[in-house]
């Protein structure tokens, strides 16, 4: 049983007990836009209007009536900040700080998370205080940190409203206050943040700050999983598997386990791998565990990893068939289902890493093209250096595009697969 981690990607328009981790990277989600609506938009944006300019960057950025192209998108972007526009700062935040098309710069996206919260924008005041608390960029001030994240929920921002929660729940800035981290947390889920919800549930059934309660813990948990969230799903499994407030249903534990690891979820994967391995409520798999195990230690999860050594040891302790069967590939429509969840992932890192190389040797064929000209002998040598230079980096360019396309084009058919493969069976 976790607590669900914080720290959403609020900023995108959008805990085990007071541990971080990295942030989930947002998909693009191409939708239709009438091509029509889209040229009337960038003659807005080339008239110089910074939220037609924005939102065309955002066109670009997500693909949404127009191709993925982050260069076009911090083009778009910039110009739009350049007006002081503050959504459009805040966006550029993000794209130095995760990486999106551009070198991960957190100097940078400090400084433009700074200008667009100067303005009172709630969504770059979040971000600004999620690198303040994560020490990204800049030394960790979790008091400077929790002031933005104030400023944020006082204009009713549900996923800071769920870190001021979650700072009296760790006694970031002072003694642990559950009363005050129930408080911000049922305003959060009054808002419709899943992640409170599950907090809620996680404090209810622990006695944090009020009597232990199971019913309430399992009646939060099952409303931030009716809103999709991973981790209530893990936790409510967790429950029925181990008996905690309910009967012990291994049935309705895997059941859960399943739809958590369906997006991802490296706790319910290992949990899984635990239940194939010691035969809870299905026959004992020793494929299925294995494979169960690699995705959640594949993720860096502690007791995945754990997990999987101890279980790789006995089972090379038999003969090499025993191994050799646990090892085959594993055929599990969920397991597969998960497989493409990290396919998924690691697709879209490659890409955003292929478009930030991509857009690095443009600039540096730029730097090069536009050096100063001279028309003495020793400057046309330098001249024709820079020259020769410049088409390298542009070739290099051109061939990360080419495999960035690729790959998406890759990706496109991985989400397609995963989409229709959503709905696992249960075991």
């Amino acid at each position: 049983m976790h607590f669900l981690t914080r720290a959403t990607l609020a900023s995108f328009f959008l805990l085990a007990p007071c541990l971080a981790i990295p942030a989930q990277t947002p998909q693009p989600t191409p939708s239709a836009t009438p091509e029509n609506d889209f040229y009337s938009l960038r003659a807005q944006a080339e008239a110089g209007d910074p939220q037609a300019q924005f939102a065309l960057g955002d066109l670009y950025f997500r693909g949404r009536g127009a191709p993925q192209d982050y260069t076009q998108a911090l083009i778009w972007y910039r110009q739009s900040a350049d007006h002081g526009f503050a959504p459009a700062q805040n966006q550029l935040g993000n794209l130095y700080e995760h990486g999106f098309g551009v070198k991960t710069d957190y100097a940078r996206a400090i400084t433009y998370y700074h200008s667009a919260s100067d303005q009172g924008y709630a969504l770059a005041q979040y971000n600004l205080a999620n690198m303040l608390e994560n020490a990204r960029g800049v030394r960790r001030d979790y008091r400077q940190a929790l002031a933005l994240y104030r400023k944020a929920a006082d204009q009713n921002l549900p996923d800071a409203e769920q870190e001021v929660g979650y700072f009296y729940q760790c006694g970031f800035v002072g003694p642990r206050d559950y009363a005050q981290a129930i408080s911000w947390y049922r305003r959060a889920a009054s808002h419709g943040n899943s992640n409170a919800e599950n907090q809620l549930g996680y404090m209810a059934g622990e006695g944090w700050g009020q009597p232990q309660d199971y019913v309430e813990a399992l009646s939060w948990y099952y409303k931030a999983a009716d809103h999709g969230n991973a981790d209530a799903q893990e936790n409510i499994g967790y429950l029925f598997q181990h008996g905690t407030g309910v009967q012990t249903d291994y049935r309705q534990a895997m059941a859960w386990f399943y739809k958590a690891a369906g997006q991802g979820n490296s706790n319910a994967e290992n949990q899984l791998g635990w239940m194939y391995q010691f035969g809870q409520g299905v026959q004992p798999d020793n494929g299925k565990a294995l494979a169960w195990y690699r995705l959640s230690a594949d993720q860096g999860n502690q007791n995945g990893i754990n997990n999987l050594r101890a279980f790789t040891a006995i089972l090379k302790q038999y003969d090499d068939s025993v191994w050799d069967d646990a090892n085959a590939s594993a055929t599990d429509a969920a397991i597969v289902q998960a497989q493409r969840q990290e396919r998924i992932k690691d697709l879209v890192r490659r890409i955003n890493e292929l478009d930030a190389d991509a857009m690095q040797q443009d600039n540096f064929a730029d730097q090069l093209e536009h050096s100063g000209k001279k028309n003495d002998a020793m400057g046309k040598i330098f001249n024709a250096i820079g020259t020769v230079g410049a088409i390298q980096y542009r070739q290099r360019a051109q061939k990360d595009r080419a495999e960035s396309a690729a790959l998406h084009d890759q990706l496109a058919q991985t989400e397609f697969q995963s989409q229709f493969s959503a709905s696992v069976p249960e075991p």
